[in-house]
């Protein structure tokens, strides 16, 4: 009897551990995708044709040919609007890398690297970005984490906001932003900016940086009017409802992509630089800002965790993460909307969706607008999308998990980058050539036509971009069934223990 009753102790014992053993690495399966040089799809319809040409990573360091150490987590890319060079946000590497278009070769790491946050190289401090939280933050020594970044002044500088200030632990207190003059590829100017930067854009005049914060619910706006660096100011910034009140640890981590309120991301000028868009991935809607009147006017609803906005042929377009929806809206439907408005509510009809894969995240058209590419972050694809049926029309493979895109001027040339997810994946930049059946209505388009009958709302999906599932990871079922057998296997040797 007690050795029959040891025996099912021990097998009550293994079961617990064999149980909490599948739940720790449920969330750990994971299929890693990469991109296959010289895989070629043709689009149907044949419309065009994408081929993966080449890669730059950061994980296989026997694969020489494609080593480079300087891709560490990388968030974004942008082409330069002369189409010689793209940069490349090495996130957790603390550098922005520049290469050569054409040969693809390396032509800088630009260091974020910065002894403290004051000197010749800085601008005067504003009364909007205060340290509440590190009394001496100004004189720390750090290192930021580029995000993403904009070009101003017809390509002359490039904008790099930081994710947060190293020492800042739960980027609470201001970040900052660094301002390349690309004729250099070196730093030339800093600004403080708000907590959590991570989208920047520059308006169609050329006169304003908008900094979305994610971190507390506010806009940052500078002035660039001014030709000379050292004039470029600060305004007042903008919340989108209610600015965010932060008091975290100071040692203790927290995961700040989902304590962040709004969620505020996806940034983009109307045409005629009036009002300014900005998704709300933690909250249903895209907020409207009256640059002019400098104040926050309501929330567009109809669409729900949009990730990142572009314009383009009319039309206002709107990637939603977690869905895997593309989906536009003519612009004249949305100035229509704010004209009527009722309190902050704006609602704007007209929207039409197409789904790609899960994940979407940056969006991008070509130079005739008549394509669209999107990098899936949960099935590692770019999906291409023919804006006339708004229906994909064909995906190729990348690294897992893609982020950020770009595409060169000339609609030739994409390149994504695979930020990686919960350690796995990541750390490469792939390249993918782009044919055109009709090569010449890329260089000539003949323009879009808003339609502003479709009336297609159809949205699925509410959590933020931290919160979306990974390709080939174990699903969800599978921990609660762990869980249930755990439970029954221990009910099961009680019951039989409490008959002996």
């Amino acid at each position: 009897m007690r050795r029959s009753r040891l025996i099912l102790t021990l097998a009550v014992i293994a079961a617990c551990i064999m149980t909490a053993s599948l739940l720790s690495h449920a969330g750990d399966t994971v299929d890693i995708k990469r991109a296959t040089p010289g895989e070629r799809v043709v689009a149907r319809g044949e419309g065009l044709t994408i081929s993966c040409i080449g890669r730059k990573q950061n994980y296989n360091m026997r694969e020489a040919s494609t080593l480079d150490q300087d891709i560490l987590s990388p968030k974004s890319v942008s082409f330069h609007p002369d189409g010689t060079r793209y940069y490349v946000n090495s996130l957790e590497g603390g550098l922005t890398v520049v290469y050569d278009a054409h040969s693809g070769r390396k032509l800088k790491a630009i260091s974020h690297r910065h002894r403290q946050g004051q000197g010749p190289q800085w601008s005067t401090p504003s009364p909007y970005y205060s340290f509440t939280h590190y009394d001496d933050g100004a004189q720390r020594p750090f290192w930021g984490k580029p995000v993403e970044s904009t070009f101003s002044h017809g390509g002359r500088y490039l904008w790099v906001p930081y994710y947060r200030r190293s020492f800042d632990i739960n980027a609470q207190d201001p970040s900052a932003v660094a301002i390349i003059d690309t004729r250099t590829d070196s730093i030339v100017r800093m600004m403080e900016t708000g907590p959590l930067p991570k989208m920047i854009t520059c308006s169609h005049n050329g006169q304003l940086i908008a900094v979305t914060h994610w971190g507390n619910n506010t806009v940052g706006l500078i002035d660039i009017t001014d030709g000379r660096p050292e004039q470029w100011h600060h305004l007042t910034p903008i919340a989108v409802g209610s600015e965010l009140k932060l008091d975290f640890s100071l040692t203790e981590h927290i995961d700040r992509d989902k304590e962040s309120g709004l969620k505020l991301r996806g940034t983009a000028f109307t045409p005629d630089d009036r009002y300014l868009l900005v998704g709300c991935m933690g909250g249903g809607g895209i907020a409207v800002i009256d640059v002019e009147g400098r104040e926050y006017l309501g929330l567009i609803g109809g669409i729900y965790n949009a990730r990142h906005l572009i314009t383009g042929q009319g039309y206002l377009y709107a990637s939603c993460n977690v869905s895997g929806l593309v989906m536009r809206i003519p612009l004249d439907s949305i100035t229509a909307a704010i004209q009527r408005k009722r309190g902050r509510s704006i609602k704007a009809g007209g929207w039409q969706t197409c789904q790609v894969d899960r994940g979407a995240r940056t969006i991008e058209l070509s130079p005739s607008g008549r394509f669209l590419f999107a990098a899936c972050n949960t099935t590692s694809s770019v999906n291409v999308v023919d804006t006339r049926s708004m229906l994909v029309i064909a995906t190729i493979t990348v690294d897992s998990y893609p982020v950020g895109l770009d595409i060169s001027q000339d609609g030739r040339l994409l390149v994504t980058t695979s930020q990686g997810h919960n350690g796995h994946g990541g750390n490469a930049v792939n390249l993918f050539s782009i044919t055109y059946a009709d090569p010449q209505a890329e260089v000539a388009p003949p323009p879009l036509q808003a339609d502003t009958a479709a009336l297609d709302t159809t949205s699925t999906g509410k959590d933020s971009d931290a919160g979306s599932a990974s390709s080939g990871q174990w699903p969800s079922w599978m921990n609660y069934a762990c869980i249930a057998i755990g439970i029954l296997l221990v009910l099961g040797v009680a019951w039989y223990m409490s008959g002996k």
